[in-house]
């Protein structure tokens, strides 16, 4: 998967994992990993599906309808390739927080669903129930920050509160963050990530 790595100054810090939205790259969310934890390591990974020549990390059927199959195919692609990453740059694979937007969100959100040990938190801002009807792992010791938007006509209030459900049903702990906005990214809730991540 095409990918910026960046080494950081503190290697006991967690691997800040970036994962664009619809038509982002791994350039997209850089200034956001610097905002979070400017001394942290950063692996940055463009999505390996193209939807209109732009970038997403699984297809979709429809706005807001996943292809569950590839979806399942692409989180285990994405899941691979933290593992070969985090040899070939002499990362813990155990320190991975996801730092998602959008589409990425879904994807970070997916890892989750699917592994009990590919990340060990989250910051997932403006995400989708990925899938329904499956047995999540056990999540306890993983934590997971949720940036919503209240008018944000992409995710409709009732998945980002489904997903917390789900996420906590697995025993995850989750901290939900409401904005008055819409889909795109807020400063607010950016600092309101930076906060929840501070305070780990």
């Amino acid at each position: 998967m095409q990918h910026i790595f960046k080494q950081g100054t503190d290697q006991n810090k967690p691997v800040l994992l970036l994962l664009h939205g619809t038509g982002g790259n791994e350039h997209s969310l850089l200034q956001l990993a610097e905002i979070i934890d400017p001394t942290a390591p950063v692996l940055s990974v463009r999505g390996n599906v193209l939807e209109n020549g732009m970038p997403r990390f699984f297809k979709r059927l429809a706005e807001g309808i996943f292809d569950e199959e590839d979806l399942i195919f692409r989180t285990n692609e994405l899941n691979t390739f933290l593992d070969e990453a985090a040899i070939k740059y002499e990362f813990n694979r155990q320190n991975i927080m996801a730092i998602g937007y959008s589409n990425g969100a879904n994807i970070a959100a997916s890892l989750l669903f699917h592994y009990e040990t590919a990340i060990k938190g989250a910051i997932l801002h403006h995400p989708m129930v990925p899938r329904r009807g499956i047995q999540l792992p056990n999540l306890a010791g993983t934590h997971v920050f949720i940036a919503a938007g209240t008018n944000d006509p992409i995710c409709p209030q009732q998945e980002s509160v489904e997903l917390q459900a789900l996420l906590e049903e697995a025993n995850a702990s989750v901290v939900m963050y409401w904005d008055n906005h819409g889909h795109q990214l807020t400063m607010g809730e950016v600092q309101a990530a930076k906060e929840w991540y501070e305070h780990l």
